[in-house]
């Protein structure tokens, strides 16, 4: 069986005085997981605020697989599926 669905995902980034903010989202059409991210650049370095966004929204979106990845352990779990033992994963990934 074939199955196709799209998800959404929107970034906001915020810049203040080399702090980047930044907030994922992912809409899935039925549900949202709201990740947040955060980039602080060292007073000894040099401002990039590319850098600072590529930290900031890797963490975001590295929120957002935590949670992802916890849920559907749960959903696994729920439906009595045997996890492999040791991994913390409960499919090969």
């Amino acid at each position: 069986m074939t199955h196709t669905t799209e998800w959404k995902v929107h970034l906001h980034l915020f810049e203040d005085e080399g702090t980047t903010k930044a907030r994922a989202v992912v809409d899935t059409g039925t549900t949202s997981v709201v990740g947040n991210g955060l980039a602080r650049c060292n007073p000894g370095d040099r401002d990039v605020p590319e850098i600072g966004d590529e930290l900031a929204a890797g963490r975001a979106m590295r929120d957002i697989a935590q949670q992802l990845l916890g849920t559907a352990q749960r959903d696994i779990e729920s439906v009595n599926a045997p996890s492999q033992q040791g991994s913390g994963a409960p499919w090969p990934m």
